[in-house]
Parts: C-alpha cells; sequence; structure tokens
C-alpha cells in the first residue's frame, strides 16, 4: 500500500482513514463543510495509485455542478500525481473503438484513462443509450424536461374531457413521478388506487406511457428507473455494468430515493465496493422521495461496513457552527455527531425584527451595501428564503437600490427561445417527437394551424391542400437539411445553421427589443456550444441536448459565455436550491412560524418537523463568516396581510450567539 505521506498530505487523520480504505464497503458521514469532497478525490487518487484502473472507478451525485467540481479535482489530482500517463500505460492504451464522446465519460482524451463521474440522471442516460435497442428506442431519443411533462399530461386531461383546472396536471405529474422514484410500476399502481383521484392519475398514467413510446421520448424520472430496471431484469446487462465498474462512489446517499438505492445496490452487489458519502443532517428532499432510511440502514446492508465520521468543519466561524449543532442536536432521527472547527471565532449572528416583507427586504439592501464597503463582492453574499414568493420583496429592494442580483432557479435552458432552438435539433434527430415538432412547426409562422398539425399527427399528409402541403414539406425538409449539418457541422456552427435555415434570425431580429434580445440570448447559446465543438459526427449536439435538459438550478450560476455581468452578483434562492453550496455572507429571511418552519399537513410522528429542522441547518452552514436572520411582524401571503410570531428556531439558539441589528421602520403594535 501506498504510505500516505506520498499524496495524502493536507487531510486530517479521519479523511485519510476514508481515502486509504480500499475494499468492501465504506460509509463516511461527512457533516457540513467537512471536506467530503477532497476526502472523495483523494481515496480514488489513491485507489488507482494501488493499481485500480481508473475507469473501473465510477463516482455519481447529484447535481451537474457537483460532479463537474469533483471530476475537475480527481483529473487535476490525477495531472498532479502522473496519473493520466499511468492510465495509459496500466490499462493498455485505449481499447476497441474511439473513446464516447461524451464530457462525463471514462475516456478524457483518446489515449488517457480516466473514472466515470456522472450525476444519477446522466449515469441513466449513459446506460439507457448503450442499451436503446433492448428498451425499445432510437439512440437519439427526447429527454422530456419538467414543462415537457406538465403540458403533455395537461393535453392527456383535456382528450379524456377532464378539466385541468379541477385536476391539476402539475399535481399528476408529481404522483407519477413520486410512484416511479419508489420503484412503483403503473400495473402496480392501478391495481392499489380506488378513489377519483387515484384512478385518474392511473388512467392519465397509462395514455402518457404511450405517448411518450410514440414519440420516443422519456421523462426525468424514466432516466432512473428504465436503467435501474435493465439491471435488476436483464443478469447479462447487469454483469456488464459491475464488471466495468468495480468501485462504486455515491455522494450525497442522504437524498437517494428508491430507485438510485437499488441502481447503487445492483452495480455494487458482485464486488461490493461501495462508498457512499452522506450526513442523516441534511436529508431535506423527503417531498421528492428521498428516504432516510438508506443512510440509516447502510450498516444493515452491508454488515461489515467501515464507518467513518468526519466531523471537522472547514467552511464556517466557531459561533455559526455552535449555532448549527444546537439547532440539530433536538431532531432524533440522527446519528449522533457533533461538528467542531479550528477556524476563528467570528462575529456573533445578527437577528433583524423586520415590520414587515418591505422592510425586511429594506434591511437586507442596507446590509449588503454595507458589507459591500468592508471589501467583499456581492458574489460572496446569498440571500435564503423558504418559500419562492418571497423574493419579489427582495428583488424590489435590490433593484431601489442598484444592487446587481440573481434569481438562483430562472434557467437559462427554459428561456421560450432557447427551447425553440433546441427544438429544432431533437426534431431533426428525433422525428418521432411530435412534441417538439408542434413547438416549432409555426415557429418562425409558416400559416400550419391546428387542423394541419392533426393532419400530420395522424399521418395525413397528403390530404392536405397543395401550398399548405407545401409549406409543411418544406419545414420537413428543413429538419433534414439540419440532421446532415449535425454530422458535419461543429455544435456551435450547427445553432448559427438553424436560427438562419429556420427564419428565428430573421423573425427576431426584424422585431421588437424583446425579440432583439431573444435573439441575444440564442447566439449566446452558440457561445455556450463552444465547449462541444471537439465532439465529431454529432456527439457534440446531442451532448448539448442532454446537458440541456439535464441542468439544475445551481447550473444558472455557473458562468456562461460572455454574459458575465452576472457572476458578481447578490444570489436569491430558496434554501433548498442552496444546498451544496457556501458564501461569505447569509441572510436567512421569512423567519416566522408558519413560513420557517413551514406549516405542513398530514405531520408524520414529527418527521416534517426534523426535516424542516434539518433544512435550517443546512441555511445556517452556508455561512462562512457572517450571518443574518430576520422575521417580520407582518407579512402578505397571498392578499392577506398576516400576523406572525418568531420561528422557533430563533429561540433554539444560544442568546450569547445573537445580536440585535437596528430597529425596525414604522409603529410596532403588540398583539395579546
Amino acid at each position: 500500500m501506498i504510505h500516505p505521506k506520498d499524496h495524502l498530505d493536507g487531510l486530517n487523520d479521519r479523511q485519510i482513514e476514508a481515502a486509504l480504505h480500499l475494499e468492501g464497503p465504506l460509509l463516511i458521514v461527512a457533516g457540513a463543510g467537512a471536506g467530503k469532497t477532497k476526502t472523495i478525490t483523494h481515496r480514488i487518487v489513491n485507489l488507482i495509485k494501488n493499481g485500480v484502473a481508473p475507469e473501473k472507478i465510477l463516482a455519481v451525485t447529484f447535481t451537474n455542478k457537483a460532479a463537474k467540481e469533483m471530476r475537475e479535482r480527481i483529473m487535476s489530482a490525477m495531472g498532479a500525481e502522473n496519473l493520466l500517463e499511468w492510465g495509459l500505460s496500466q490499462a493498455g492504451g485505449p481499447r476497441g473503438s474511439a473513446p464516447r464522446a461524451r464530457g462525463d465519460s471514462d475516456r478524457t482524451r483518446e489515449g488517457f484513462s480516466a473514472p466515470f463521474v456522472s450525476t444519477f440522471h446522466s449515469l441513466g442516460v449513459y446506460i439507457i443509450k448503450e442499451n436503446a435497442r433492448l428498451l425499445g428506442l432510437t439512440k437519439y431519443f427526447t429527454i422530456l424536461d419538467e414543462g415537457d411533462t406538465t403540458t403533455l399530461i395537461k393535453n392527456i386531461l383535456k382528450d379524456l374531457g377532464i378539466d385541468p383546472k379541477m385536476y391539476d396536471p402539475r399535481k399528476i405529474k408529481n404522483i407519477i413521478s413520486r410512484e416511479k422514484g419508489k420503484f412503483v410500476h403503473l400495473t402496480d399502481y392501478a391495481e392499489q388506487e380506488n378513489g377519483t383521484l387515484g384512478k385518474i392519475v392511473a388512467q392519465v398514467w397509462n395514455l402518457y406511457e404511450k405517448q411518450k413510446t410514440k414519440e420516443n421520448s422519456l421523462d426525468f424520472d424514466d432516466l432512473l428507473l428504465k436503467a435501474t430496471k435493465l439491471l435488476k431484469e436483464n443478469e447479462e446487462i447487469r454483469k456488464i455494468y459491475q464488471e466495468k465498474w468495480e468501485y462504486i462512489h455515491v455522494d450525497e446517499y442522504q437524498d437517494t430515493n428508491e430507485v438510485q438505492y437499488l441502481m447503487s445496490k445492483l452495480l455494487s452487489e458482485k464486488n461490493r465496493n461501495i462508498c457512499v458519502v452522506g450526513d442523516a443532517d441534511q436529508n431535506i428532499y423527503s417531498w421528492r422521495g428521498a428516504n432516510l432510511k438508506n443512510i440509516l440502514s447502510f450498516e444493515k446492508d452491508y454488515p461489515n461496513a467501515k464507518i467513518i465520521l468526519l466531523e471537522q468543519n472547514y467552511r464556517s466561524t466557531q459561533n455559526i457552527l455552535e449555532a448549527a449543532n444546537e439547532i440539530i442536536k433536538k431532531n432524533k432521527y440522527r446519528p449522533d455527531k457533533n461538528l467542531f472547527t479550528k477556524n476563528k471565532t467570528g462575529e456573533k449572528i445578527g437577528l433583524y425584527e423586520a415590520l414587515d416583507e418591505t422592510d425586511e427586504a429594506e434591511f437586507v439592501a442596507t446590509k449588503v451595501l454595507e458589507i459591500m464597503d468592508k471589501g467583499s463582492a456581492f458574489s460572496e453574499i446569498a440571500v435564503l428564503y423558504r418559500a419562492n414568493f418571497q423574493s419579489r420583496a427582495l428583488e424590489e429592494a435590490m433593484l431601489r437600490y442598484n444592487i446587481p442580483y440573481q434569481v438562483l432557479g430562472v434557467k437559462f435552458f427554459e428561456r421560450k427561445e432557447i427551447k425553440d432552438t433546441l427544438a429544432y435539433l431533437r426534431a431533426a434527430l428525433n422525428p418521432d417527437s411530435l412534441s417538439d415538432i408542434k413547438r416549432i412547426i409555426n415557429f418562425p409562422t409558416r400559416g400550419i394551424g391546428k387542423v394541419t398539425l392533426a393532419k400530420i399527427f395522424a399521418n395525413d399528409k397528403e390530404n392536405l391542400p397543395t401550398k399548405v402541403k407545401i409549406k409543411v414539406n418544406n419545414f420537413y425538409e428543413t429538419l433534414e437539411e439540419i440532421r446532415r449539418e449535425i454530422k458535419i457541422l461543429k455544435t456551435s456552427e450547427v445553432i448559427k445553421f438553424v436560427v438562419k435555415k429556420s427564419g428565428i434570425e430573421q423573425e427576431l431580429a426584424s422585431g421588437t427589443e424583446e425579440d432583439r434580445e431573444r435573439l441575444e440570448n440564442i447566439k449566446e447559446l452558440a457561445t455556450l456550444a463552444l465547449k462541444y465543438d471537439n465532439l465529431t459526427e454529432g456527439a457534440g449536439v446531442e451532448k448539448l441536448l442532454e446537458d440541456a435538459s439535464l441542468a439544475s438550478d445551481q447550473d444558472s450560476l455557473i458562468e456562461r459565455g460572455t454574459k458575465k455581468e452576472l457572476v458578481n452578483a447578490v444570489k436569491l434562492m430558496t434554501v433548498h436550491a442552496s444546498k451544496g453550496l457556501e458564501f461569505k455572507g447569509v441572510f436567512i429571511t421569512g423567519l416566522e412560524d408558519g413560513l420557517f418552519p413551514h406549516e405542513r399537513q398530514n405531520e408524520v410522528e414529527g418527521q416534517d418537523m426534523e426535516e424542516e429542522r434539518r433544512l435550517f441547518y443546512v441555511a445556517l452552514t452556508r455561512a462562512k463568516e457572517k450571518l443574518f436572520l430576520s422575521f417580520a411582524n407582518f407579512r402578505t401571503i397571498f392578499g392577506s396581510r398576516q400576523i406572525n410570531t418568531p420561528s422557533e428556531f430563533i429561540s433554539d439558539i444560544p442568546a450569547d450567539l445573537l445580536e440585535r441589528e437596528g430597529e425596525a421602520k414604522g409603529i410596532k403594535t403588540i398583539y395579546i
């Protein structure tokens, strides 16, 4: 075994212990800011230094941002240890055909071996594409985003004669998604549900699956479900991937749902070299299906597992950590741990009692300017809130004080003009994607109406009027031409070709100021596409479409092309969206009973309250140096002005850690 001093400098004793563990199951319980990514990176490097071929290693996480960071750290560490060349010599050079053109593949460039680092969804795409025929798909299947899925379900409801206002398509989508996440299949769900809503969901679900099959498309949940189902039911396929990846790493294990849990278990069951990293105190996604029992039961699943606790925090000051420890220790469903740090004591936590949401936002804005005067950058500051509606007052205050800000969650790929451009690419590669055809066949305007579209979808093009038939044929010829160019041109050049050939450029350039801004956004898409230009024969477009479909909220924080003005901006986001991020200064707003902790219905044995407490713990531990808490005596919610009491979380923090910030504007009234 390689001696730790050779390549593990900078790690603490627990981190070194985790990095040196080579064989068998390993659970790393890593508290917030405890250096888990650093630990995983060094463990992977240590495996390679001890003779494991890099391409035998798989690392899976949840967000593109986390996967990108982990991939870059691993490649940097491998480069520092001359392991890129090692990978080439030990693995015998490239095997078989040329490396797959994928950003998260196990080949960084031809001849250099690397671990496969990916999100769960990207891993699902990888497995599905390699086995598309077995699943009745073509290679160029379409990945439906949340908006596409909701629209499809809404149309199905209308076809069934069901009013979408009575039965919300988003609610039905969420029910289907939750069931898929629990590895429940349509037939099982239909047999179990007897209520009116359950029967409608089963009916819609059935037609929804048929429509996706017809369009050669999958939704987000299918990417996990179909890949896992294939691994579970096809022993031959399962063995291929078990032999491909002998060492499995799963980050944020506390956030895995039933399908992700099963996928990890199936991939690792032969070699049992599975390393999972997580923190029960940061499980905040039960509403998405994340199951806390997966991490709490790891020792039961793997009786010989080694457990290592990472409790040293490298991010926050002592005062912030002490507050976080006091908050989370009230929860019962957690393994006992206590974060500590060698960082400075730091400033006390600021607490502001606002009159209302306007006063609260005013406080945040003026305090941001104070922080700026002390030498911080706007980008080092985040304002967190429990619910999206809270951002309105905060945005208005930022505008009043001329503070640059960015609302996390406004995705670049969700802009209409971007979706339209990408729809041309998807429709060119997958002509069966009726959703994409419907979206673009009359954009720019071609005089093709709903009746014509219905005939096209019914394969009745021959009976169209001659003039209309010419227009339709021209549209499909445009798609065919785009398809040919995809195979020849670089990805960025394909975007430019699509915009010109489709008529989008002419349409937007001659339109309003808003239209011209949309054209600028499409040009930004071409700039972004430059990073895919090294992938040939259409692989770059394929990867761009995949990345666009799987983009998360946090990806909107990543600097894109030429639009750098948003980089140095205060970040506004929900606490959920802040997971995995850190900032020099953090504001946690809206700390009122009923808002944070959020008022939930059907609370089960206090578990919902425990999740709210975990959510507050996550919010606290985003801060490195300065933390501000605020609440409002009055807040207007859904048009109704409410009187609030402060969140119980505030009183849970020791008084000696808090300091009052100013006085609320206006007259304060005390109600008894």
